[in-house]
């Protein structure tokens, strides 16, 4: 058939009938879903429910049969058309949009609509169906011009919206409610397909990198606070061990200091009897004979006085040092208590004084 339009008619015009052939019988098929066929005037019509008659008479608009029963007159009345006014999907032809940022998309969806008027559905334009999927399509390119392929499956309920609104407002004249638009399926070229998989997993290895990273620097925060808090306790431990051989030495040390004085005012006390000093000369030789037999064994070198085998010298010796150092107390005490027996006849002398004048 086309070979025999091209022939007689032009490719042009051949091309512009076939076109409009396929689109009037598309228009003609989705009218025969869109409505039922016409019925015949019998007078007495019964009308389903969900359904509204336009009835004509003498070939202008007459009324609107409502569902029940209703009566015409023949001849005169005719049903010229008859609307559904149940909720009807229509599929939207894939089409192709371009988005903000240039990106060719393939999209279709599917419309819902609902007759809430018979009239202006039937006398408000040709073919509603055809114009309400005309519009969605258009609508649906112009939304998805305004959004970026990024954004754009984020914003898919925004866009059902947008496109719902706009196709209310034009098709308010011809007695149709848009009621959802829903976009079925969005088809991207295989490259476009590529470069969003490689994002895709780009994100996810930057994600893992990142939680990786972030347990790395907590494995090592708790690390040096695990440290840190062992050095404060270990400094804490050897403070207080230090603290604690500070007071033990500290102890010791007063224990050996009164033990010491202990046993020296008991040598004090015993070495005011003869009996004591006796036992003190008996010490000494003890001890220089001890010294003497460790003489040499340190050094080769050593100093000796001259009377060394004289034992009853050495221990005088060592008695009038002692004597020597006594004598000394003895003589420093006196000197102290004549200072203060001196100093006690000066103050009273000044007191008499004192005491006459204000008698005066």
């Amino acid at each position: 058939m086309a070979f025999v339009l091209n022939k007689t008619l032009g490719p042009i015009v051949s091309r512009r009938l076939l076109q409009r052939v396929i689109t009037t019988t598309t228009a003609r098929q989705q009218q025969l879903r869109f409505r039922s066929r016409l019925p015949y005037n019998t007078v007495v019509l019964f009308v389903p429910q969900q359904e509204a008659w336009v009835v004509e008479r003498m070939g202008k608009f007459f009324k609107t049969l409502n569902p029940g029963l209703n009566i015409l007159l023949p001849v005169l009345d005719s049903i010229r058309y008859v609307q559904s006014l149940k909720e009807i999907a229509i599929e939207i032809p894939s089409q192709t949009a371009i988005s903000k940022d240039n990106v060719t998309l393939t999209i279709d969806g599917v419309l819902y609509l609902k007759v809430y008027d018979a009239y202006l559905a039937s006398y408000g334009v040709e073919d509603a169906e055809f114009a309400v999927t005309q519009l969605a399509q258009t609508t649906m390119r112009s939304e998805i011009g305004k959004i970026a392929l990024d954004t754009l499956f984020r914003e898919r309920e925004s866009l059902n919206v947008g496109i719902v609104e706009a196709i209310n407002k034009a098709a308010k004249a011809w007695g149709i409610v848009c009621l959802r638009y829903e976009i079925r399926d969005i088809r991207l070229p295989a490259k476009v397909q590529e470069a969003m998989q490689m994002q895709v997993e780009a994100e996810r290895r930057k994600r893992a990198t990142v939680l990786e990273s972030e347990g790395v620097r907590e494995a090592q925060i708790n690390k040096a606070e695990g440290t840190k808090q062992a050095t404060i306790l270990a400094s804490e431990g050897f403070k207080l061990e230090q603290i604690n051989n500070a007071n033990g030495e500290a102890e010791a040390i007063r224990a050996k200091a009164n033990a010491r004085a202990e046993a020296l005012k008991i040598v004090s006390d015993q070495l005011q009897s003869e009996q004591g000093r006796n036992a003190a000369s008996f010490q000494i030789a003890e001890q220089y004979v001890h010294a003497f037999g460790n003489l040499a064994r340190t050094n080769n070198t050593i100093l000796l006085p001259s009377n060394t085998g004289d034992m009853s010298s050495m221990v005088a010796s060592a008695l009038s040092i002692y004597k020597n150092l006594e004598t000394k107390d003895l003589q420093s005490l006196t000197s102290r208590s004549s200072a203060i027996e001196s100093a006690h006849t000066d103050v009273q002398p000044v007191k008499k004084s004192t005491s006459a004048k204000d008698k005066q």
